[in-house]
């Protein structure tokens, strides 16, 4: 008896531990995997080190991240793809609004991809309302998440955006310890 309830227990605690688990921030590695591109390749926060990436989750019925997206792409076009990406992650809209939205916007320079209605992609980031940004350092790790924002932010988020690329790109390779001399 005593065995059941210590297991009951531990597995009660080991699910409230899951549920309890707090949303990534500062200083966290992100998920890696972002969804699928046009083209239907796997977007990678991994694939993606060295650059600064924005990861702005939006949606059709969310007026301030329809007009967002705009904004972040003429940012990444000014600064250079090279060193900030901007994906854009549907969320929280079914497949054929996503599909109307993204041949509406073929123009715009970011990669844009699609959050299935089970939530795969945004679960992690335990989104609680749109818009929902994440800035990711040339480092692969967060620096920085904002939810529920407007225009008034706007000067706060290209003032971080210009920290991050300010910051040195890690190198390309691990360091490795040089190999001694042979006599």
């Amino acid at each position: 008896m005593k065995r059941s309830i210590r297991s009951v227990l531990a597995v009660a605690a080991l699910g409230l531990a899951t549920l309890c688990q707090a949303r990534p921030g500062p200083g966290d590695i992100p998920p890696d995997f972002l969804g699928h591109d046009k083209d239907g390749h796997d977007v990678l926060v991994s694939s993606m080190r060295g650059k600064v990436v924005i990861v702005s989750f939006w949606a059709s019925w969310c007026g301030y991240c329809r007009k967002e997206l705009p904004v972040l792409a003429a940012l990444q076009k000014l600064k250079g793809a090279d060193k900030l990406e901007v994906v854009g992650v549907n969320h929280d809209d079914d497949y054929d609004k996503y599909k109307d939205l993204r041949r509406r916007w073929k123009d715009l320079a970011v990669i844009l991809t699609y959050d299935a209605p089970d939530g795969h992609i945004a679960k992690p980031y335990k989104i609680d309302g749109l818009p929902f940004m994440v800035m990711i350092g040339r480092d692969g790790r967060i620096a920085q998440v904002y939810t529920g924002y407007g225009e008034d932010m706007l000067d706060t988020i290209l003032s971080q955006v210009d920290d991050l690329l300010a910051q040195p790109a890690p190198d390309a390779a691990p360091a490795t310890a040089a190999t001694p001399a042979s006599s």
